[in-house]
């Protein structure tokens, strides 16, 4: 559980952080959530899947710009090692 680790180092982290979509001054709420938020500079898009596709990627990327956070980090638990499954992302 990242929620543990977190917590342990004293970071301030969101879990299901809702995320709204701006058009034309006005908020709209769409139902995105970024998985983890970590003080508000660092996405984490959790993820246990065979295979990461480039949806997975175009979905970080896409919380990425519309949150404006400049680094996250996709993470796939179904690895062998853990170190195999992340993948970092900058803007």
């Amino acid at each position: 559980m990242p929620e543990v680790r977190l917590t342990r180092a004293g970071l301030l982290f969101s879990v299901q952080h809702p995320q709204p979509v701006k058009y034309k001054d006005v908020e709209i709420d769409c139902g995105y959530r970024i998985d983890v938020l970590v003080e508000n500079r660092l996405i984490l898009e959790l993820k246990s899947v065979s295979t990461v596709t480039e949806i997975h990627q175009a979905q970080l990327l896409a919380y990425m710009k519309l949150a404006g956070i400049k680094i996250g980090l996709l993470i796939n638990f179904n690895s062998k090692l853990l170190k195999e499954g992340i993948t970092r992302f900058v803007l």
